[in-house]
């Protein structure tokens, strides 16, 4: 008798508990493996500081090239 109990534990822990940690990462996968509304705004926000940076510093290289033609090559 104490042995059947023994048997539903058993069987609990080797065959269904993995099942179900599986189940449950892979279901915590697909969900992180797309980006929140709150991600994507804040991914296309950086986007567009990245494109101002980008062209504050073509500016800043034209005007140094015209007013210090070396400065690329000086170390």
């Amino acid at each position: 008798m104490a042995e059947e109990l023994l048997i539903i534990p058993i069987l609990f822990l080797t065959i269904v508990a993995p099942i179900w940690l599986f189940l449950h990462y892979m279901a915590k996968f697909r969900s992180a493996k797309s980006l929140s509304q709150a991600d994507e705004e804040t991914l296309a926000e950086l986007w567009q500081q990245a494109d101002k940076f980008e062209q504050r510093i073509e500016s800043l290289e034209t005007i140094l090239d015209e007013e210090v033609p070396g400065w690329r090559t000086r170390s």
